[in-house]
């Protein structure tokens, strides 16, 4: 096959994600293309068994891989509410629902392992069948392959003499439910073992344990077969050369962070306060002292992007990490940046809202509050990454435009990026692209102020304390464009929102151009940002159209009004109300757009936007 899609799943406390990344990670170094989809309750731990408790990791693996795909070819439910969930998609919570192939999440000649000791009656009951026969009652598909296996019984059977208590024994099961599908896409068992090893090197009596039940799942499916063919799925032949490795978004965010720091030659300074889904971030950076990284955890939201605004004065590459709810809460200290004229990085990694909303689920529904969601006029740079992988190019695009440009930049991800993993190529630092802050020229030393900039690109010259005869103050309030002193006058005030604004707008100029993906033949043209271009591709393609995805939001790239006027029909596809295309009727007058919207905490899914632009 060319590729396949497998879902892990389980109770929150079934080790799904743990078991669906040491699968992932698996594939990876074996060369296949991967991405990857957790899927798990806001929840702390609901109640074991119950639907609400159901967790899932999903990934989709082998050549020509856009996205985590939106049903599975293989699906391994630990216990009977995760098999109804599979079964019924999003539809679980509707009373009366029955399996449709829109909106399950496997496909119909889909293999399904369960644990049959998990579909006891009162495991029935908990997950709310009406009858002792789950599979009856889902009306699954006889074309289906339903594997029944008795992971908990085999798992105590192997764990017997381990000497360990019954409650660690039964953490184990997912080790042998990762032994069987290592056996169905014959994946080599060493690799795996090596991975439980690094795993629990600080808890190394688990070590042995878990081998076992990992080796004995891998034997139990190889001994008996289990009624199915083993599947093997080609390797992508288009891959550039090099060493790569799994990673998730959150962590190509910071190492693309520490990268930029090493590039320019500055101390990479983050003040941030943990939040879901963005606290990864600071706990990468916080392991990083031997790069160098020095990482403050602060009371709150502002008080950690009041930190790096302080520390970008003092001439650091200055971070803050959030989400949607903690942009509300910086957005009066961005707007100190944004007047001081400070470099700043600001990542939101978006999650369903508002409020406290949906934490673990992915939206694109903080747009126009990173684009204008600040007091005055406050212009500060927008960029997306649009996969796990190019996070961390985005980020390191974010600090080079943060330093060269003396502005905040807001660094949008997600949810889907933050936590999914993709086949990420390691650069060597010599591949990047310069970073070339905007210090002062020496010549200025003993007459330089606060206002003194680049006259052609507005850019205001940096001067970091230290620095004899660089001496000054930098402030808040609106400063007299000649002498950097406090200013009230009207004619000055209006001169420098246009000078702040000048220079966010010529970063349009130091910005790729958009590039039109698929057939750009086609009369339909499909339009995306961020964490949306794997979906778009996948869909373009069936389509036979075109895809412009953007990157660069604000300002956007120099052609935009150029490419999007040649087609006929744009239709923007967002997982939100429609912002970007909000935001695109107002920059091109007289576009046209039609909008597919999703806003469901889930991906797209490739199968809808298809059928809605064939509609």
């Amino acid at each position: 096959m060319q590729n396949v899609v497998v879902r892990f799943c389980g109770d929150s406390g079934d080790g799904m994600q743990l078991t669906g990344n040491m699968f992932s990670s698996l594939s990876a170094i074996l060369g296949y293309e991967i991405s990857t989809l957790p899927d798990f309750p806001a929840e702390i731990r609901a109640p074991q068994g119950t639907l609400g408790g159901v967790s899932g990791f999903q990934v989709n693996l082998g050549s020509g891989v856009y996205t985590p795909g939106d049903r599975a070819d293989v699906i391994v439910a630990m216990n009977a509410a995760a098999l109804k969930v599979c079964t019924l998609g999003s539809k679980f919570n509707h009373p009366g629902a029955k399996y449709n192939a829109n909106e399950s999440m496997f496909k119909r000649d889909a293999i399904i392992i369960v644990d049959t000791d998990s579909f006891t009656a009162k495991d029935l009951e908990k997950a709310l069948y009406k009858t002792d026969n789950p599979f009856e009652e889902l009306a699954i598909p006889e074309s289906v392959q339903i594997v029944p296996v008795a992971v908990t019984t085999l798992t105590k059977e192997s764990l017997k003499d381990s000497g360990l208590d019954n409650k660690s024994i039964l953490k184990s099961r997912n080790m042998l439910a990762l032994g069987i599908v290592c056996w169905l896409f014959n994946r080599p068992i060493d690799r795996a073992i090596e991975f439980l090893e690094d795993k629990f090197k600080k808890k190394p009596a688990l070590i042995a344990p878990n081998v076992k039940v990992l080796t004995d799942g891998f034997n139990y499916a190889n001994n008996l077969h289990l009624n199915i063919n083993t599947v093997n799925i080609e390797k992508s032949d288009e891959l550039e050369h090099g060493t790569y490795t799994a990673i998730a978004g959150n962590k190509a965010t910071a190492w693309g962070l520490i990268a930029a720091a090493e590039k320019a030659g500055k101390q990479l300074f983050l003040g941030s306060y943990p939040i879901t889904p963005a606290t990864d971030i600071m706990q990468e950076l916080a392991a990083r002292k031997d790069m160098g990284v020095m990482v403050v955890q602060a009371e709150d939201e502002i008080s950690g992007v009041c930190t790096a605004v302080g520390a970008a004065f003092a001439g650091d590459l200055a971070v803050t990490s959030t989400s949607g709810p903690g942009l509300s809460l910086k957005s009066e200290a961005v707007g100190l940046a944004v007047m001081a004229e400070l470099p700043l990085v600001v990542i939101d990694v978006q999650r369903g809202g508002p409020s406290t909303g949906l934490p673990t689920k992915t939206e694109q529904t903080d747009l126009l509050q990173a684009i204008y969601g600040r007091n005055g006029e406050c212009p500060a740079v927008v960029i997306a990454a649009s996969t796990s992988a190019n996070c961390f190019k985005f980020a390191y695009e974010a600090a080079r435009l943060a330093l060269e440009n003396m502005t905040p930049v807001i660094l949008l991800t997600d949810t889907y990026l933050a936590n999914g993993t993709g086949l990420w190529r390691i650069p060597k630092l010599s591949e990047l692209p310069p970073i070339c802050p905007a210090s002062v020229p020496a010549e200025a030393a003993g007459h330089y102020n606060p206002a003194m900039r680049d006259p052609e690109t507005k850019v205001r010259y940096w001067a970091t304390p230290g620095m004899k005869g660089f001496e000054h103050r930098n402030i808040g309030l609106e400063r007299d464009a000649e002498k950097g002193t406090i200013s009230t006058n009207p004619e000055n005030h209006e001169l420098m929102v246009l000078n702040r604004q000048q220079k966010v707008e010529q970063v349009a100029e130091r910005i790729p151009l958009l590039n039109v993906q698929g057939n750009p033949e086609s009369d339909t043209l499909l339009v995306g940002w961020g964490s949306t271009e794997g979906h778009l591709m996948a869909a373009a393609r069936q389509l036979n159209c075109a895809l412009a995805h953007f990157n660069y939001i604000h300002p956007l790239p120099a052609n935009t009004k150029e490419v999007l006027l040649k087609y006929k029909r744009i239709v923007v596809c967002e997982l939100n109300t429609g912002q970007f295309a909000d935001y695109l009727r107002s920059k091109i007058e007289g576009i046209r757009l039609e909008q597919y919207n999703e806003i469901m905490g889930q991906p797209f899914s490739v199968e809808r936007i298809v059928s809605q632009i064939k509609k």
